[in-house]
């Protein structure tokens, strides 16, 4: 990382990474974020929150569940020091993702070796050790290509006594292969629980599919088209509901069979066309004249009469069903499939007239 990338030209460390690529039959599949080493100190140039800043960093990436540790550790240098051991086991108590790596193992000290720590006498992880041996600087100035240097990590182990009976599982090439193995494995162990929630996703999407409708069309003669076929769904599902096929219909026949006759027969029309009341009407509106036929005016009387007498209970007959209508032209829509893409018409976001 250069610290200076989105920086700047100062010291301060930024969050935005470096990607670099490698496409190559010779590699395993593995997707590597070199973080920077922690620090406790802030150099000149520095800002005072770097230290914590670079602590943030790394803790942002190895706190996630799925990610995989490599808690590095020069081998010249105590283990009872490490930072990356101290802070991966924060993150990961159990060991279930950490992976202890062991490296500068050929610049310890004669007389000393790191046998314990690779055996895991000395900190034990729940995975065995790998311990590294890396190009040096000169190495890097004197361009010595990968393949060497691992060809020179291969012989290392295979030729120090202390390490060549467990040569096999050391360097770089097995550590490659063994988080290649484990990520391998992970991603099995994902799989069921992502399967489910790719399934429930699906589930989701097809009900919002299916709540939003078919696509709207763009042109005036697609719309129109579309408008009309709603209006035939519509004008289906609202003659079942008046024919019975659907409830709700029959609250209008009960208006016309029930409710407007007993009103009716409330309102005492013997008494109305008794023959002294009716006497009465026709003599008021024609006078005492003999007639060759029935008195116009004394009918139109009595007819008048009549209907403002039944006028308040039919104007509540057709109230009544007036409401009804409403509620089964809500019924409709609700039922109307087609009309579910349309949010409006379900918030009541428009008035029936009918």
């Amino acid at each position: 990382m250069r610290p200076d990338r989105e920086t700047g030209r100062s010291k301060a460390i930024s969050t935005v990474p470096i990607y670099l690529s490698i496409y190559s039959p010779n590699v395993v599949n593995l997707t590597l974020i070199d973080l920077p080493g922690l620090t406790k100190v802030a150099v000149d140039g520095q800002p005072e929150s770097t230290v914590q800043d670079i602590d943030n960093m790394v803790r942002s990436y190895i706190e996630k569940p799925n990610s995989i540790i490599l808690a590095i550790s020069p081998a010249n240098q105590d283990l009872a020091t490490s930072d990356a051991i101290k802070i991966s086991r924060e993150v990961d108590p159990k060991g279930e993702r950490t992976f202890g790596v062991l490296t500068k193992i050929d610049l310890m000290d004669k007389g000393t070796d790191a046998v314990d720590i690779l055996e895991g006498r000395a900190y034990k992880l729940q995975f065995p050790w790998i311990g590294v041996v890396n190009r040096s600087q000169q190495d890097i100035n004197k361009n010595v290509d990968m393949i060497a240097a691992r060809r020179r990590e291969r012989e290392y182990f295979a030729q120090t006594p202390e390490y060549k009976h467990f040569a096999h599982r050391m360097g770089s090439e097995h550590l490659g292969k063994v988080l290649s193995k484990h990520l391998e494995t992970v991603i099995k162990s994902r799989i069921p629980g992502l399967q489910s929630l790719i399934n429930k996703t699906i589930i989701e999407l097809e009900s919002e599919l299916s709540r939003l409708g078919k696509p709207i069309a763009t042109d005036a003669g697609g719309k129109l088209y579309m408008i009309m076929e709603i209006c035939r769904v519509f004008d289906g599902i609202f003659k079942e509901h008046l024919d019975g096929v659907r409830p709700g219909g029959d609250k209008v026949y009960n208006v016309f069979d029930n409710q407007l006759p007993a009103a009716l027969k409330r309102l005492q029309f013997d008494k109305h066309l008794a023959m002294e009341n009716v006497r009465k009407l026709i003599t008021e509106a024609d006078g005492y004249q003999p007639h060759l036929i029935a008195p116009e005016q004394g009918y139109r009387r009595l007819i008048e009469t009549a209907l403002i007498t039944i006028k308040g209970p039919a104007e509540a007959a057709v109230d009544a069903v007036h409401g009804i209508l409403k509620e089964l032209v809500h019924k409709s829509i609700s039922e109307t499939l087609e009309l579910k893409q349309y949010p409006f018409s379900q918030s009541g976001g428009w008035e029936c007239s009918c």
